[in-house]
């Protein structure tokens, strides 16, 4: 048994990309530890550890050693059925499995199990579920998901002290300052520093607590820069005061104060920001239905969502949200699926369709069974899918954090080199060289460099959430902005997948009885062809015989004993292997091929008995998919293992000019290998069982949402609507968000190659121009405040039909 976990931890006190690189390495030097990703922008840790090596207590203190917190919640059970050492070990087991559980400790003793979990994850109603799935009641004692372990309520606390600890500075220093410039005394000098030396303490106390934790771990950050400037500022001034320095009147009190202002305005600008880029995992929550109405026995009961079990029944009147995913079984209504599946126009629902938690019921009532409860819903998937994609890194970010790594000695160099040569080599005055010191401590700021990737990737992927496309990581953004060849299957992909019967060619036989005989082979099969034919049979009333001896070819066909007669069914290669000839009926398949039918020919005992036609319908916007694919300057490929008339018949109707037919399942991950040896870039789109292993070979993998759960773990984005259109939509939207990537990178990179020059003096010699450090701080602020602009932008994003150039 694997001893494997994955945890996500809401970390609280990161203020720029060189604390989450100072998380990580902490992480990463604790044994037991396999991956640890931590996220500047959302505010989390993921780690990946051995359970059996590393416990989650060890994780928090790691992170706490390196001067952050973890904002978990936790939750107190009463398990009275609680006897001995198994039922803890049971116990611990089943709370784990729970996704957002950070650690659980059951006391024997006291028959209480206490749960630290993360709130934007789970619940304490859903780990209740969790305990009682194990066969344990779970009864919630306490639970403080809403007090200030929530990470969204100590961030709102810490925004608020923010905004007070700013007031109070520049409520001291912009009346000393206007004072100044007016020629006014507005404090006598002597006072100053009584008044000042609070509030500076007040407004600075944070940014020292940050660098303090940060020398403790021997780490340079950024808070240690700004620790250091301002510092300066202070130190400098006490002397003065205190007449140490000899110079006259060289007090930086209201600079010193109004600096620390300036750098707790500039976070709480950026927390504000980047908390935005969040909004649309926080938008997939919010769908969520926290009750249900079910039918027990006869009585409607309403309950809390997480109490609903598979397979009870669930009613939803008009305005109700659909609270899991089930099968209706009574009534009729429209339902809007947009925010799931981002289908702007209502669906039907009657019989025998399926439903979606997180819907909305808009006219009728349906009654349904639930099929799929809890973390097993589709939105729930989704919200998994899109944290976890949320939380990676694409490749370009390592240059990035490359960057940020060396970022801060060099500036820390950089500004002691300043200082020695305008004081020491230039003979400029004592005030003038520190306050250029000061400010390029605080104008250069790695945090620009450290948001450029982790903002767009987050806004990015939840855009393409509410589109309808979920995508695994960061990394398939960047590589979907590089393709140029997409192979796309055939059934299911580029048509419907709903075959039916539309031409029956019996030999010698009459149409019931060709049909018995596939059909009595047929039913042991799980293939998409299969079903369609079991399942037309049965709808015309022919009861197939049983079938022994049942054997499939891949890619050909199947065969078996049915009365004591071996019946083989297939396409031409399996009547080719069996040694039958198919002449008599040869003109009928190629006219059902040229009419794009997949032929299924039958034999009995090695004699043709006849052949069928199978007819899969174009999917309505598959020739606009290929239009937009083209626009794209993106070439298109259709690979199937049909026969070539069929396969062409369907090119053809969709506009795709390079087809390759009559490929076996085994071999479709070699041809998509091939174009990737003659230098393309390839992602595959795709739906079946057998698509697995070419969605695994492509650059980028595409599954149609409505495929085999196996298609869909073998892909990278899967397009929730089943549109071929969305396959289009996934290769823009990750254009425009490598190209904001560059872009943010670009600016964040110019930014310091132009402000830290400036800072240092570089302009005074000859126009007299330099920074003030409370001007520098301003402007180290509003480098991260516009990348994170910049990315917030990708909200904006608009697939388009015929794009040349992706906005």
């Amino acid at each position: 048994m694997s001893t494997q976990r994955t945890v996500e931890l809401p970390v609280t006190g990161m203020h720029c990309a060189q604390c989450a690189l100072t998380i990580g390495k902490k992480l990463h030097t604790r044994s037991g530890i396999t991956d640890a990703q931590v996220n500047f922008s959302n505010q989390t840790a993921r780690v990946t550890f051995d359970s059996e090596t590393v416990t989650t207590g060890q994780l928090e203190q790691c992170i706490v050693d390196a001067g952050f917190g973890v904002a978990a919640a936790t939750a107190v059970f009463q398990v009275e059925t609680m006897a001995g050492e198994s039922d803890t070990r049971k116990i611990r087991g089943a709370a784990e499995r729970c996704d957002g559980v950070i650690s659980v400790q059951p006391d024997l003793a006291g028959g209480v199990v206490t749960v630290r979990y993360n709130p934007a994850v789970a619940t304490s109603r859903s780990i209740g579920k969790a305990l009682s799935g194990s066969g344990y009641v779970g009864r919630i004692l306490s639970d403080n998901s809403e007090g200030e372990g929530s990470l969204e309520k100590a961030l709102r606390k810490e925004q608020r002290l923010r905004i007070i600890r700013c007031s109070a500075a520049f409520a001291f220093s912009l009346p000393l300052m206007a004072g100044m410039l007016a020629g006014i005394t507005v404090l006598p000098h002597h006072l100053i520093p009584f008044i000042a030396l609070p509030v500076f303490v007040f407004v600075a106390l944070p940014i020292y607590r940050a660098a303090f934790a940060a020398l403790l771990t021997r780490t340079l950050t950024m808070d240690v820069m700004y620790a250091l400037g301002i510092s300066t500022a202070v130190v400098a001034s006490l002397l003065d005061t205190l007449g140490v320095t000899g110079a006259h009147h060289f007090m930086l009190y209201d600079t010193a104060v109004m600096l620390a202002g300036f750098l707790t305005l500039g976070r709480f600008l950026e927390a504000r920001a980047r908390g935005r880029t969040g909004d649309s995992i926080r938008k997939l929550i919010g769908l969520q239905a926290a009750t249900a109405t079910i039918d027990d026995q006869g009585t409607l009961r309403t309950v809390p969502v997480e109490l609903v079990v598979v397979g009870a029944t669930v009613i939803v009147r008009p305005g109700d949200k659909i609270p899991v995913d089930g099968l209706v079984i009574d009534g009729e209504s429209s339902v809007d699926e947009s925010m799931v599946t981002g289908e702007p126009l209502p669906v039907v629902k009657k019989a025998g369709a399926t439903v979606v938690g997180g819907t909305l019921n808009r006219s009728g009532v349906l009654r349904f069974t639930a099929q799929r409860v809890g973390s097993e819903t589709m939105l729930a998937s989704i919200i998994r899918m899109v944290r976890e994609a949320q939380g990676s890194k694409p490749p370009l970010q390592r240059l990035a954090d490359t960057a940020v790594a060396w970022f801060i000695p060099v500036v820390l160099a950089i500004a002691l080199g300043t200082f020695v040569v305008w004081f020491v080599v230039l003979g400029a005055a004592l005030p003038f060289a520190l306050s250029v010191m000061i400010a390029v401590l605080v104008v250069a700021c790695p945090c620009a460099l450290g948001l450029a990737s982790p903002t767009a990737v987050t806004v990015g992927i939840g855009r393409a959430a509410e589109l309808g496309i979920l995508v695994r990581n960061g990394e398939v953004l960047e590589k979907a902005s590089r393709i140029t060849t997409v192979v796309f299957d055939k059934t299911g992909t580029l048509t419907e997948g709903k075959l039916t019967i539309a031409g029956v060619r019996p030999v010698g036989t009459t149409g019931e009885r060709l049909l018995g005989q596939i059909a009595a082979v047929e039913a042991n099969s799980r293939h998409p062809i299969a079903e369609a034919i079991v399942a037309e049979t049965a709808a015309r009333g022919i009861a197939p015989a049983p079938c022994s001896a049942f054997t499939s070819i891949d890619g050909k066909g199947v065969r078996g004993m049915v009365d004591g007669k071996q019946v083989a069914t297939g396409n031409r290669a399996m009547m080719v292997d069996e040694g039958v000839d198919i002449a008599v009926v040869s003109a009928f398949a190629d006219d059902f091929e040229k009419r794009a039918m997949t032929v299924v020919f039958c034999a009995v005992d090695g004699k043709m008995l006849g052949c069928i036609g199978m007819a899969d319908v174009v999917k309505a916007d598959a020739r606009r998919a290929i239009e937009v694919f083209g626009n794209m300057g993106i070439a298109t490929v259709l690979l199937s293992g049909d026969s070539s008339r069929s396969v062409s018949a369907v090119a053809e109707q969709v506009g795709i000019t390079s087809i390759r037919a009559e490929v076996l399942p085994q071999h479709k991950a070699e041809e998509v290998k091939r174009l990737q040896l003659a230098g393309e870039k390839v992602a595959f789109v795709g739906d079946g069982i057998n698509d697995a292993p070419a969605l695994a070979q492509a650059d980028v993998g595409i599954a149609i949402g409505s495929g085999t759960d196996v298609a869909m773990e073998s892909a990278e984005i899967v397009l929730v609507k089943s549109s071929p259109v969305d396959g289009a939509t996934a290769l823009q939207l990750g254009r425009a968000v490598y190209r904001k990537i560059r872009g943010n990178l670009f600016w964040a990179f110019v930014y310091n190659s132009v402000l830290i020059p400036l800072a240092a003096g570089l302009l005074y010699p000859v126009w007299h121009i330099v920074f003030k450090p409370e001007l520098a701080g301003l402007a180290m602020a509003m480098s991260s405040v516009t990348v994170v602009t910049r990315s917030l932008l990708l909200r904006r994003f608009t697939p388009q039909n015929n794009p040349t150039v992706v906005t």
